[in-house]
């Protein structure tokens, strides 16, 4: 039975989660070392974009309802993130604290701007708060790799994580631009998601049929441990890492499709 964590869970994950990307990046020998799932990027870099990232984000919720997010200049004072490493840990702590301060200030409901309406997922401060828990976690992932020492998700994470990415990114009104498939995600964990993709765009459903009903079979389908799941969402790992059956041509059209073109 999927459980849907709190706007408090959300919070306290928001904090692990960027204490354990502020642990790698300190213990890091360098910090132009290259990031292995971006490199054309190094630590510093990825520091600064995700620690703007953050500051982005809480300069949304404390705007509140907008048609638009802020300008820039709400978030980035045009300095950029700090080269020495201490300072540049400071510099990350507070752009969580800006954050993670916005988000309490704001609550769970707080109407905000957000770039996935026409997702079922609502354009709260909540729904931001959710929406920080995999990509922190995704980006620690990214930061402890680089120092050879990758972490998996937790499982608190990755199927809340997992979920909030088939609702919020995957789910839209946009019509699928190739032949109607059907895609299923199964975790490890006990946990199983549907996506419909046809003309009327993509259906999300949590998969739980019940005793002796079989759905209609899936044209493609990928199972493996919720954080192996978000790692390859997110293409920090390969589908071969996953058990697959079905049409692999599916997952290579997903991987490239862009509903807001």
């Amino acid at each position: 039975m999927h459980k849907d964590l709190t706007f408090p869970d959300h919070l306290r994950l928001i904090n692990e989660r960027s204490a354990a990307f502020r642990a790698a990046v300190a213990a890091a020998p360098s910090l132009d070392a290259l990031v292995p799932t971006s490199p054309e990027r190094t630590l510093f870099d990825l520091v600064q974009h995700v620690g703007m990232g953050r500051r982005k984000s809480a300069a949304i919720v404390t705007a509140g309802p907008a048609d638009a997010p802020p300008d820039k200049s709400a978030w980035d004072d045009g300095m950029g993130a700090p080269r020495e490493r201490e300072a540049l840990l400071a510099w990350w702590t507070e752009s969580v604290e800006q954050l993670t301060s916005a988000l309490r200030e704001a609550g769970p409901d707080r109407g905000c701007w957000t770039w996935w309406g026409d997702s079922p997922s609502p354009q709260t401060s909540g729904a931001w708060a959710r929406r920080q828990v995999p990509e922190i976690a995704v980006h620690t992932y990214d930061a402890q790799l680089t120092v050879g020492a990758p972490q998996p998700l937790s499982d608190e994470v990755a199927l809340d994580g997992f979920d909030d990415c088939q609702f919020t990114l995957c789910a839209t009104t946009v019509a699928w631009p190739y032949e109607p498939a059907i895609v299923d995600y199964h975790a490890t964990e006990g946990h199983s998601w549907r996506l419909r993709l046809s003309r009327d765009g993509a259906q999300v459903a949590r998969l739980a049929p019940a005793a002796g009903e079989d759905p209609d079979p899936a044209d493609a389908s990928a199972r493996g441990t919720a954080s192996d799941l978000v790692l390859f969402f997110y293409g920090r790992i390969p589908l071969d890492s996953l058990k697959f059956e079905g049409d692999r041509h599916i997952f290579d059209q997903l991987a490239a499709w862009d509903p807001s073109v």
